[in-house]
């Protein structure tokens, strides 16, 4: 396996991996979830379980990444992966259009599908970005974390497009057929965009790395990853990061229905303003994080940092929108919320990409695992608390403003709590022996998170 860095087009390749995977994940945990509800007349808690069950597996992420450490090469874990999403995906399809006739048989057959998907996107994500930390030029990380986030979000764009039209008229049958295509198409993409990338044989460069990955068992490098100060502190920051982040994800909508009186497509007009935002935020960490011009304007560090303040500042904003009601100027507060996310999560991974290697050898997927595994539990729960903590405050209060601001303070604190801990996490010197590991390699470059699905 050649080390020498990837170029832009090897990145951009990579990315279409993450555009595959956002293509099926979008495909199965919004339009299935929308035709379980809507055409098979199912509760929504079914859909939501499922997608739940998804999220749930999820934890297997660092023994995926482990495997991967083993083998000492990323490539077949992410084609397997794909194939494995990629088949859950047509399975979940079937067993929706099975719901027709046989509910029971319907549901326990989604389970089946709902769990290969969750395990695929955690193999293919997991191994998909240590091997492009390790391919990528320290100078082009933060570009290359907006190119594959701007790819994933790409796959879920171009999917809705394409599906939504093809699904109509819609038939169970027809359902089936789009989601094999979609999912056949994904998994053909992936295989070309890395074919070839990585090289035959596995690095033994680094000595006995390799060796060493086999001989230790899963719980023994795990266990040596948590024992490394920086590893621990920036998967706690990770997890802490995430329920901030995702806590406004399903109630953003009805805040700006029961508050604003938005009508639906207004609402959702406000949602393509924050991933306008978003996407704003992304590009100007890229711009100022690359090497542009000969110069840097600030680390991945600084600006993960900055990311959680600015979001935490936003939220805010929209505290203040709860309290002056429809006077306050809501889509420019909802807008700046997105660019402060998009600066946190671009940085986050960015940060994710630098840290990596740093530590023990051999144990980059165990490492990639742990910090993904924590982003996607967190991510789960917050969508959770943040819809169950605006109904409970609502009950005890009566107003559906209060609830909803309390919530936004609380993903406010967590964010100020984050860039504290984020601020926590620097540099070792190098050779410097850590806890339970052979060495320290490497300046660690600042702290960060990244979203599973949204960046797996």
């Amino acid at each position: 396996m050649t080390d020498k860095p990837l170029g832009w087009i090897g990145i951009v390749r990579l990315g279409l991996v993450q555009t595959a995977l956002g293509a099926i994940v979008v495909l199965t945990t919004s339009t299935l979830n929308r035709v379980m509800v809507v055409e098979m007349a199912l509760p929504a808690v079914i859909p939501g379980l499922l997608v739940g069950l998804h999220y749930a597996l999820q934890v297997f992420r660092p023994r995926l990444g482990f495997g991967s450490d083993v083998g000492g090469r990323r490539t077949p874990w992410i084609i397997g992966g794909m194939a494995l999403l990629a088949s859950g995906g047509v399975i979940a399809a079937l067993a929706t259009a099975l719901m027709a006739t046989n509910r029971m048989g319907g549901v326990a057959l989604a389970a089946i599908g709902f769990s290969m998907i969750g395990v695929g996107v955690g193999a293919s994500g997991t191994t998909l970005l240590v091997l492009l930390a390790k391919r990528t030029d320290e100078r082009r990380k933060p570009a290359a974390a907006t190119i594959v986030w701007v790819m994933m979000i790409a796959g879920f764009i171009a999917t809705a497009s394409i599906a939504g039209h093809l699904l109509d008229p819609f038939s169970p049958s027809r359902l089936v057929a789009v989601a094999a295509g979609v999912s056949a198409a994904a998994f053909l993409l992936s295989v070309a965009a890395v074919w070839g990338i990585e090289g035959r044989k596995p690095a033994t460069r680094e000595g006995a790395a390799v060796p060493r990955a086999r001989e230790a068992s899963f719980v023994a490098a795990l266990s040596e990853v948590w024992s490394e100060p920086q590893s621990r502190r920036f998967a706690i920051f990770v997890f802490i990061s995430m329920l901030a982040f995702s806590a406004q994800d399903l109630i953003l909508e009805p805040f700006a229905g029961l508050v604003f009186a938005y009508t639906p497509g207004q609402s959702t007009r406000l949602s393509g303003v924050q991933n306008a935002g978003v996407l704003v935020g992304m590009i100007a960490v890229a711009l100022a994080g690359s090497a542009i011009g000969g110069a840097r304007l600030g680390s991945m560090k600084f600006w993960t940092v900055a990311g959680c303040i600015a979001s935490a500042a936003a939220l805010g904003g929209l505290v203040c929108a709860g309290l002056v009601g429809p006077g306050w100027p809501l889509r420019e507060s909802v807008f700046a919320l997105g660019v402060a996310n998009g600066v946190y999560a671009v940085a986050a991974i960015g940060s994710m990409m630098g840290m990596v290697s740093a530590g023990a050898k051999s144990r980059e997927g165990v490492r990639m695992g742990l910090w993904g595994a924590a982003q996607a539990i967190a991510f789960g729960l917050g969508g959770l608390a943040g819809t169950v903590v605006s109904d409970l405050m609502r009950w005890i209060l009566g107003s559906p403003a209060i609830a909803y601001i309390a919530v936004f303070t609380i993903e406010a604190l967590l964010f100020l709590l984050s860039a504290m801990l984020a601020a926590r996490i620097g540099s070792i010197r190098r050779n410097r022996p850590d806890q339970g590991a052979a060495s320290a390699k490497t300046l660690l470059a600042a702290a960060g998170a990244a979203p599973a699905e949204r960046i797996s």
